[in-house]
């Protein structure tokens, strides 16, 4: 019986969590239709942004705490990366950096009533089977890098299937990206997201959703040969940190 109850209240918060995401877009439609109509007017549009990801986060009782061992600069451009668990991974980091970025993400998203118009308005979008369609997205990040914006890229590629993955392989785009514009990279750690609202339906609560910010790593005078080097760099930072945590489940793989 208190299983059932349970998964009752469950799922019910967790429709919660969509009636909060589309709410706020449908009383900001008319001011986030005029944000986006001009590249320049992002930073405005990226500050709305930052406000829908809170009423969120804290709308679903998630208590966002954030650590930094480097602070980001004002006016410089950085590539945000983190580990990739969970549909608030978007709004944590909204809310973590300070800096307007872009995101790049999957192409599937921009077919979300509302939420995609927006999404494939103000995103770099990529079809990862289409080699085109990635080449495209270097095109798309120079463009926004020389207005002065951040890039934020999940490098796993995507939320791995098997939850016992503690951390998935990192695809080589963000640090080829970060190579190609001279740009540091910020590894970002998402401790709880997975645990407070993974892809499983039925689990989740709300709680503290920790991020720490590890030291930037420096991408000036390196080369493309270099991507790998910086890739398993980023990567064994962020792994470390959650192998570390007691929180985190332990790997089983990965």
């Amino acid at each position: 019986m208190i299983s059932i109850l349970r998964k009752i209240l469950i799922l019910l918060w967790r429709i919660w969590f969509y009636v909060i995401l589309i709410v706020p877009i449908l009383i900001l439609f008319p001011i986030l239709l005029i944000s986006v109509a001009k590249d320049s007017w992002y930073p405005f549009f990226f500050r709305l942004a930052r406000f829908w990801a809170r009423i969120i986060l804290y709308g679903m009782g998630f208590w966002p705490k954030v650590e930094r061992l480097e602070k980001t600069e004002r006016g410089k451009s950085y590539m945000y990366i983190a580990n990739h668990t969970s549909m608030t991974d978007i709004m944590l980091m909204l809310h973590s950096v300070r800096n307007p970025f872009v995101f790049v993400g999957k192409q599937e998203l921009a077919k979300f009533p509302i939420f995609g118009y927006f999404y494939k308005q103000t995103c770099i979008l990529v079809d990862r089977g289409d080699p085109k369609s990635r080449r495209a997205v270097f095109e798309s990040a120079q463009k926004r890098l020389n207005q002065g914006l951040s890039i934020c890229i999940f490098p796993e590629g995507g939320v791995p299937d098997d939850t016992s993955v503690v951390l998935d392989t990192f695809k080589d785009g963000a640090f080829r990206l970060a190579i190609d514009h001279q740009v540091p990279i910020v590894p970002m750690v998402f401790y709880d997201n997975k645990k407070r609202f993974s892809y499983d339906f039925f689990t989740g609560s709300p709680g503290v959703m920790r991020v720490k910010v590890l030291p930037f790593i420096e991408t000036e005078g390196k080369d493309p040969n270099d991507r790998r080097d910086l890739r398993d760099e980023a990567y064994k930072a962020i792994h470390s940190e959650l192998l570390k945590d007691k929180t985190t489940p332990q790997a089983l793989k990965g």
